[in-house]
């Protein structure tokens, strides 16, 4: 391997060692020794050319960590050596020369901080000129590769300004497949740092970086015969990274949609789980939030109008008064009485108590509203009633604390539903989650505590939270399915997510595939035992839909009859929405799903035998390296690619990635609590049989009595 010490592959000519190159560091300065260009001259390939560099300037091994760590210790001094070579090759005009300087500092920027200063002496300014060389042309694409593969968003957008020169020089060769593959992989990683925030990128960057170009040359030289499953790959990346904040140049470049659809398709579980991902951003810049202003007068209205009879039947056939519908109107019906009682009697536990059931009754039992009566002139005038308060709403701080002095357990459970529903109201989602997490500390059974952390928490946290809360055995029908509903977002958020970024066989891989499963799972129990008229259904049928294609992918038949029974339920859930007054709003996932359905047989006929074509690549990559490892001698591919670790093992930049026709429920179950079905990478082993896992000791505890007896016999096993 290059640098002191090693042994290359083929016989070096005798070289000058660098104890015999004239420097001074004091000066700063560095003097080329007699018989340096001739040597570099008498290397027949890029890495004996390296193995030259390295003897002459007497750099440190560059593959292990510790090399690189004496490069830190000697960066001034490295840096002046390899700089004053680099114009000295630039001069003579010895392009070998520079290049192979060039795939130095490239190796270099494995390193972060390295990386940071090269870029600040002008790294990319000396890397750029080499590309319009013949004999340095894939090399300096290669070590462009490489440094936005290892990172440094700094690093990747100046990189990602040259997106213009790359997409040119992509046009000029468009039949060399090194030109392509290299190209696609650097301006993959680099655009992903300009456009893979949610923040927008900043207008001008955008401008520069022309983002409809890079995609509309990257869907041509995909289509190719030449292109490799390493190419392809990226520029799947490539596409999906651009949907979010670029979706009219998406929509611009003729096939890019349908292809991702068609990515859906994959035998691959992440390459679909990536396509569903971009396309679902796709949809962002037209989407409006699912928020509902409830008005009891509309629901009443709509409902004395009546259901069509279609409608009503599948009601009847559910149970009418079970419907959301129905509990809504009683409850609100019940919620005014129970305010007009307390205006009489001015017994705040009484209030508390009826608010409290109601709370968990239906989502919309509190609505706002006052003491009213007639005044002069027959106009509604506010009126006092002896009770410390106006509005309705804030009658539930006060009747919790009526509830509070009373002190027993059934009182204070009622007391914390009140106050959490309060701080929901008014959207004082932060100090719900506070309270939320104290009442569950108190009474971990208390199922409207987890809906309440749940709103305010992030998706691992917050999905664990639904998960404790769907195991509460005092759970209300309204609670449970609110808690199903955020299950499913929260898991196939992450689900999608993780596929995403994760690395094929990984532990990510198998965590990715835990929650894109429990979603499902959650959906379709929600799908099945919700009321039909819940508002939250057409959202779970979304996710159910988009969930069933990503899990099954290529099982599923080309017209999707598979989806058929969720698309009937689907109108039915929007029929109803109608029928009661529900605006049915443009979501995010509504979008995803209709655009995917809409161009799914398009995707199939114009995409079908290329995914085909991908996935067969795929299957091969154990046995075919990415195109730029090829002809390592010549190209120094291998070294750049490589980085040994300090156990003598080796670091790979590329990892292989593999096919994945059918999921694993071996793998699912391993990161599932075995409790509550929470699914985690994290999970502690039940230190009995170590074969049962849990989110904390509070899942342990309460699987306990379950579990003991398989336990004990798996202990003495």
């Amino acid at each position: 391997m290059p640098g002191p010490g090693s042994k290359g592959k083929h016989a070096r000519p005798k070289t000058r060692t660098a104890s015999s190159a004239s420097t001074s560091t004091s000066h700063s300065t560095y003097t080329i020794p007699d018989g340096f260009f001739t040597d570099i001259d008498n290397a027949g390939t890029w890495r004996l050319i390296v193995d030259v560099l390295c003897d002459y300037l007497g750099l440190p091994d560059l593959e292990t960590r510790s090399g690189l760590k004496k490069v830190h210790a000697n960066f001034a001094d490295i840096s002046k050596k390899l700089d004053t070579v680099y114009t000295a090759g630039q001069k003579k005009g010895n392009e070998r020369l520079m290049g192979a300087i060039v795939g130095i500092w490239a190796k270099m920027s494995a390193d972060a901080i390295l990386r940071d200063k090269l870029f600040q002496e002008g790294l990319l300014s000396k890397m750029m000129p080499l590309i319009e060389y013949d004999s340095t042309r894939h090399m300096a694409l290669n070590a462009l590769s490489v440094v936005t593969h290892h990172g440094g968003v700094v690093a990747r957008r100046e990189i990602a300004r040259k997106n213009p020169v790359l997409v040119k020089l992509m046009q000029t060769y468009p039949d060399d497949a090194k030109v392509l593959e290299l190209a696609i992989v650097t301006m993959a990683h680099a655009t992903s740092a300009v456009l893979s925030n949610e923040d927008p990128p900043d207008s001008g960057l955008l401008k520069q970086i022309q983002v409809r170009s890079v995609l509309k040359t990257t869907m041509e030289s995909i289509r190719k015969p030449i292109a490799s499953h390493y190419m392809i790959d990226h520029a799947f990346g490539l596409l999906t990274t651009a949907t979010l904040h670029c979706p009219q140049d998406c929509k611009a470049t003729p096939g890019m949609l349908t292809l991702l659809v068609a990515c859906l398709r994959s035998a691959n579980l992440i390459t679909r789980c990536c396509a569903l991902g971009g396309l679902i951003r796709y949809t962002v810049s037209e989407s409006e939030p699912d928020r509902q202003n409830f008005d009891p007068q509309k629901l009443v209205r709509a409902v004395g109008r009546g259901f069509p009879d279609h409608l009503a039947d599948i009601l009847a056939d559910y149970g009418f008064e079970r419907g959301d519908t129905v509990l809504t109107l009683q409850s609100t019906k019940e919620y005014q009485s129970a305010m007009m009682r307390a205006a009489q009697d001015h017994d705040l536990v009484a209030l508390g108590r009826t608010l409290a059931t109601l709370i968990q009754r239906t989502e919309f039992s509190i609505a706002e509203g006052m003491f009213q009566a007639e005044g002069r002139g027959g106009r509604l005038e506010t009126i006092d009633v002896g009770l410390p308060f106006t509005m309705w709403t804030d009658a539930l701080p006060h009747c919790a604390r009526a509830l509070r002095a009373r002190g027993t357990p059934a009182d204070l459970d009622m007391a914390d539903v009140l106050e959490l529903k309060f701080y929901i109201i008014r959207s004082r989602i932060p100090d719900a989650v506070s309270l939320g997490q104290r009442a569950i500390e108190r009474n971990p059974d208390l199922a409207y505590a987890y809906y309440a952390i749940s709103m305010g928490a992030d998706h691992q946290q917050g999905l664990r939270a639904v998960k404790k809360g769907l195991k509460c055995k005092s759970i209300t029908p309204f609670v449970r399915y609110y808690l199903l509903w955020r299950a499913v977002e929260h898991a196939g958020d992450l689900g999608v997510t993780t596929l995403q970024s994760a690395k094929a066989g990984a532990g990510d891989e198998a965590e990715g595939i835990a929650f894109l499963m429990s979603a499902w799972e959650d959906a379709k129990t929600f799908t099945a035992e919700a009321p039909p008229d819940n508002r939250h259904m057409q959202t779970i049928l979304n996710w159910y839909i988009l969930l069933t294609l990503a899990i099954k992918g290529p099982e599923l038949s080309e017209d999707l009859s598979e989806l058929a029974a969720a698309k009937r339920k689907l109108g039915i859930s929007e029929q109803m929405m109608n029928t009661v007054g529900f605006v049915i709003k443009r979501t995010q996932m509504r979008l995803a799903r209709e655009l995917i359905l809409d161009l799914y047989p398009k995707a199939v006929k114009e995409w079908g035998d290329f995914i085909k074509h991908y996935d067969e690549l795929d299957s091969r990559t154990e046995k075919q390296k990415p195109l730029s490892s090829t002809q390592a001698d010549d190209d120094l591919a291998a070294w750049l690619d490589n980085m040994k670790l300090e156990d003598g093992s080796e670091e790979h930049l590329h990892p292989h990635a593999c096919s994945h026709p059918k999921i694993s429920m071996n793998s699912v179950a391993l990161y599932r609590c075995s409790w509550c079905g929470n699914p985690s990478a994290v999970l502690r082993k039940c230190g009995g049989c170590g074969r049962t896992r849990y989110c904390d000791g509070q899942c342990q505890k309460k699987h306990w009595p379950e579990h003991k007896n398989d336990c004990k016999k798996a202990s003495k096993a």
